[in-house]
């Protein structure tokens, strides 16, 4: 079964730097649009989704987290290079415990065998749609 035929179960972490979102550049070759995601990750069985987002945020950029706060859960169904995608998002309010992070311009990211990068972005480029946050759902948290 492929990732894309059954609801993934999700979580992601909201931290903020003053009114700057950490996130994730992501860029959907079928519709040629950037977008932008918070980071986290996917909930394996027998695990809580706190327990996850720790793990997510352990295995990409080497970081303890603190202060974390849930903030809610979020539906989403959505189209990503052509296929439904379908998610059960818990987001959590949280900080660095070390407070290097917030030193970065950019944080660099393995998922895997995929990089990536992280940075900091306005809120408010989110807020007035010249940006796209993912999902949608996400901008009451910001």
């Amino acid at each position: 079964m492929s990732k894309f035929s059954r609801i993934r179960p999700l979580v992601l972490g909201l931290i903020f730097q003053g009114d700057r979102l950490l996130v994730a550049e992501g860029f959907d070759q079928v519709k040629q649009q950037k977008f932008y995601r918070a980071l986290g990750g996917g909930v394996d069985f027998g695990e809580s989704s706190l327990q996850a987002l720790q793990r997510e945020f352990q295995e990409e950029i080497q970081a303890e987290l603190t202060n974390i706060q849930y903030l809610g859960f979020v539906e989403s169904t959505f189209t990503y290079e052509g296929k439904l995608g379908h998610e059960w998002i818990q987001f959590y309010r949280c900080d660095f415990a070390d407070a290097e992070f917030y030193q970065k311009e950019q944080i660099y990211c393995i998922e895997g065998k995929l990089k990536f990068v992280a940075s900091w972005v306005e809120c408010d480029r989110f807020r007035t749609r010249e940006l796209q946050l993912v999902p949608e759902a996400c901008l009451q948290y910001l």
